[in-house]
């Protein structure tokens, strides 16, 4: 496999024996290599089910699951999940063994060298925000939150081209939710790993996706397209609902004042200032808590490079 994985979903259908609804229905989407794509929608919608169909979990009906371009139904089922990362809600770490043995179990059962799979640990430890110290520690010494980075350190282990995530900070307090999410979207721009992430919260999925599949009940794909094209078209009253009435604030969290074309300063500067890397959501609040007209926007140098405005806002919606 390739450093990141194109995956196909073909006509894929998947029922369970006494219920009449199908738990995925005909699902056809492609995932280009290196996205971070988004599963989402409400109980029995098939999210999970489609997750899970991916490393073979849970077997298919009809249609194909293509990776690169081979179906997973040709690959067999333990060369398959050792080049598939699995990141899940509960985590799954191993009681018995410190964080860097759990971090180092595929490639131990991969023949690496023992050298090699103490650099990657070590390696993986800093990627993911613990400490190096923390690599001789075991699973119930840790917090929540540092059990998840330590799942998601095992799961980038092997360096596989793939990583399904099944609701993985679902379990969290909103802050170390929030924290995550922001290290995933880090770690996504540094890996460029393909990555398949389901949720229910769609304020997550737009939070971390660059592209979402919103699935109704029945396991029918509603919509399937980037965060910022499905808030500004939804294409049906569905879809429009289950992202909300707020789509405007939620489509001006997507952008940041880098992507604004900022106005002149004429010469102020005792108006607020914000980093250039704000959301134009969090530009427009501060805006309205300060009661002022405009900030003045300053570069990574602190260098004001121009003012935001309400009108430049409207512009890019």
């Amino acid at each position: 496999m390739n450093a990141a994985a194109e995956i196909t979903f073909d006509h894929v259908t998947k029922r369970y024996a006494g219920r009449d609804a199908a738990a995925l229905d005909d699902l056809s989407l492609e995932i280009p290599a290196g996205a971070f794509c988004i599963l989402v929608g409400p109980s029995g919608g098939g999210k999970t089910t489609a997750l899970k169909m991916v490393n073979r979990l849970i077997p298919f009906d009809s249609g194909d699951i293509l990776i690169d371009g081979r179906s997973v139904r040709d690959i067999p089922v333990v060369e398959l999940r050792r080049e598939i990362g699995y990141v899940i809600q509960q985590v799954g770490l191993f009681p018995h063994m410190t964080v860097g043995e759990n971090i180092g179990t595929v490639p131990r059962l991969l023949g690496w060298p023992k050298a090699k799979i103490r650099a990657r640990c070590g390696e993986l430890i800093d990627l993911v925000g613990l400490e190096q110290s923390d690599l001789k520690r075991y699973p119930a010494q840790l917090s929540g939150g540092q059990r998840q980075r330590v799942g998601l350190a095992r799961a980038l282990a092997a360096d596989p081209p793939l990583l399904l995530m099944d609701e993985p900070f679902g379990a969290l307090d909103p802050i170390t939710r929030f924290r995550l999410q922001t290290e995933m979207r880090r770690l996504h721009r540094e890996v460029g790993k393909t990555v398949i992430f389901v949720t229910h919260d769609i304020d997550e999925a737009i939070q971390l996706g660059d592209r979402i599949a919103i699935l109704r009940e029945g396991g029918v794909l509603a919509q399937y397209d980037t965060p910022d094209a499905i808030l500004a078209q939804p294409a049906d009253d569905f879809v429009a609902k289950f992202i909300g009435e707020d789509r405007a604030l939620r489509r001006l969290a997507l952008k940041r004042l880098s992507d604004v074309k900022l106005s002149p300063t004429n010469g102020a500067d005792q108006q607020p200032r914000v980093s250039i890397e704000t959301t134009v959501r969090n530009a427009v609040s501060l805006l309205l808590e300060t009661k002022t007209d405009h900030l003045l926007v300053e570069d990574d140098n602190g260098q004001v490079v121009g003012a935001f405005r309400f009108s430049d806002a409207g512009a890019l919606l």
